[in-house]
């Protein structure tokens, strides 16, 4: 949770081979509206990447002058949240992907000079982006509250991340106990945490369950029919609140749970983009 290396959350600061999820970007029928909404939901300042006397938006979120995710115009006509993932070669790993099974929507391609990009789907369907980092590296703040936090996969096909996201990523699935179900974890991600934007995570983390640092997202098996897709969830500080204010803003809630460690809430934005706010309660108090 939080940025780490290839194939995992957010920013990618050192080698450690593809694995790393990197930034979430919203790609929204109308962008400025988002931008508000977002802004007043989370505090993002929003930045438009693209010159002035250029065509189209590319706005980049940030929390504190740090770089949290991204809002861009969307090429369907509907809203949708994307979640990219960090690898070192966006040809080479998009060559990879038909190969176990999963498909490439669109080509790798340069996106400016911030990096390559090319759009994916796993076995089951869900879709998700390869961005090779350029000048942009991705998300440079995360489990902080109004950035990014999880990642999970909605799959009818639970064993996606041992068939095809190992190999392509090096993602691993596990169980951690306490009820928590499936979880991905990339490892090595907690100790590159510690080693760069999170000194005190494995002692502030010593009563979590082994390898929880290493977690980025967890699986959520559904059932057969219902579309696979990457859900992104952002943290923060009150789930009931950021509820209530999210409803004043325009959202519609979807849902809501708590679970053994969070208190979590399934949103569906304006312009019908749909996202998770989760707040941390782990049992026993803060780690």
């Amino acid at each position: 949770m939080g940025p780490g290396p290839r194939g995992a959350p957010s920013e990618a600061t050192e080698d450690l081979s593809a694995r790393c999820h990197l930034l979430d970007r919203h790609r929204a029928t109308r962008p400025a509206e988002a931008a508000r909404f977002y802004a007043g939901l989370f505090g993002w300042v929003l930045t438009d990447a693209v010159p002035p006397d250029a065509p189209g938006s590319y706005l980049i979120a940030t929390l504190d002058g740090q770089d949290v995710a991204a809002i861009g115009p969307s090429a369907t006509g509907s809203a949708s949240w994307n979640t990219y993932v960090a690898v070192d070669d966006a040809d080479a790993t998009a060559a990879a992907v038909p190969g176990l099974g999963g498909s490439v929507t669109a080509a790798p391609e340069d996106a400016g000079p911030g990096g390559r990009a090319a759009s994916c789907t796993d076995p089951a369907g869900a879709a998700f982006r390869l961005w090779q980092p350029r000048r942009r590296l991705g998300a440079q703040l995360t489990n902080s509250p109004g950035s990014w936090n999880f990642s999970d996969l909605h799959t009818p096909a639970g064993e996606t991340v041992p068939a095809f996201y190992g190999p392509l990523f090096g993602w691993l699935a596990v169980d951690l106990g306490q009820g928590a179900g499936t979880m991905i974890q990339v490892p090595g991600y907690g100790d590159h945490l510690a080693a760069t934007v999170d000194p005190g995570i494995h002692e502030r983390q010593a009563s979590a369950p082994p390898g929880f640092a290493d977690v980025i997202g967890g699986v959520v098996e559904v059932p057969a029919g219902v579309p696979a897709r990457w859900q992104v969830t952002f943290t923060v500080a009150d789930r009931d609140a950021s509820v209530a204010l999210a409803e004043r803003l325009g959202a519609t809630v979807v849902s809501s749970t708590d679970d053994v460690w969070t208190r979590n809430a399934r949103l569906r934005d304006p312009q019908g983009a749909e996202f998770s706010v989760s707040q941390f309660t782990p049992p026993g108090g803060d780690w």
